[in-house]
């Protein structure tokens, strides 16, 4: 017997990267406050690599459906913008690129089907979480 395909509906698509932005805050949340090294963590990090975060998580919730090959293509797109700045050592935008690259598999476990109700509280959830994540990030690099 053949299975019948299933067809992703707009809110689901809409669900699906909301939860790939949410992973993706998640782990940028993870990694300044919640590994053994989180204080070293913060101090290191730079102005220029929370922007860059910034706008590949932008990106993200501007799209429809988002795949590992469109994810990859956002991370290179930003990684090239910050490679030309004065200032910015190549190397570090190769580390930060590869931290955003290591978490597709995270965000390809939370893209999942889900039913509208859900999709909309997801949304607004997301959008919560991100918003905190970056004032986070802001109120360290000012410190």
């Amino acid at each position: 017997m053949k299975k019948a395909k299933k067809v992703v509906t707009k809110s689901e698509g809409v669900a699906a990267v909301g939860l790939a932005a949410m992973a993706a805050a998640a782990a940028g949340v993870y990694f300044l406050y919640g590994s053994k090294d989180a204080t070293k963590k913060r101090k290191a990090v730079k102005s220029w690599s929370l922007k860059m975060k910034a706008e590949v998580l932008e990106k993200i919730e501007k799209l429809k459906e988002i795949d590992q090959k469109v994810y990859q293509e956002i991370i290179d797109t930003a990684s090239k913008k910050y490679e030309a700045l004065k200032g910015v050592d190549v190397t570090d935008v190769a580390a930060v690129s590869k931290e955003l690259s290591s978490h597709w598999k995270a965000i390809k476990n939370t893209i999942a089907p889900s039913p509208k109700k859900v999709a909309k509280k997801t949304a607004k959830k997301v959008a919560g979480a991100v918003k905190k994540t970056v004032t986070n990030a802001k109120k360290v690099t000012k410190k």
